[in-house]
């Protein structure tokens, strides 16, 4: 069974953890080594992590089976003023995959989502992310193409997702 628990800054440690174990495998042949780094020290170092939960910008959550923590999302409802629930973060840990847990936690933020009073989720994908197909799964369609710049010469290149609920 799957639980979904709302984390607080005592979990950054594992929130970095777990981004470190699935970013390489999720990310390692899309881009160098050199913006993965980057990207992991810019968004989950423990001051990003700190302010993002601190000032609510984005709701964290920890995932966990009967044993232990397995991923984190990261969301924001009423994103830009709008009845949209704006998915930031999901990763979880490679040997959970192909066993229904991202369905069950997309469903999870479906209901979260919902109990906001969104009727839209949204999310940027890596356009040569392998999840693109399990995102099409759930019933997610591509709304935009982005180029992010994100400092230091490196871009995320991502389409942005939507789904109705």
């Amino acid at each position: 069974m799957i639980k979904i628990t709302e984390a607080s800054i005592d979990n950054i440690v594992k929130i970095q953890e777990i981004a470190h174990i699935t970013w390489p495998i999720t990310y390692g042949e899309i881009l160098t080594s050199e913006q993965l780094e980057y990207m992991l020290d810019l968004i989950y170092s423990n001051e990003a992590l700190s302010k993002q939960i601190q000032n609510k910008e984005q709701l964290f959550y920890l995932v966990s089976d009967s044993e232990s923590v397995i991923g984190f999302i990261g969301i924001e409802h009423n994103y830009k003023n709008e009845a949209i629930t704006k998915i930031h973060k999901i990763y979880l840990l490679p040997e959970t995959q192909g066993k229904g847990y991202g369905k069950t936690v997309f469903e999870s933020i479906e209901k979260l989502a919902l109990e906001n009073n969104s009727n839209e989720l949204l999310l940027n994908v890596n356009r040569f992310n392998t999840a693109l197909n399990f995102y099409k799964k759930l019933g997610f369609e591509i709304k935009e193409t982005v180029d992010i710049e994100i400092g230091n010469g490196y871009l995320m290149e991502d389409y942005v997702m939507g789904k109705n609920i």
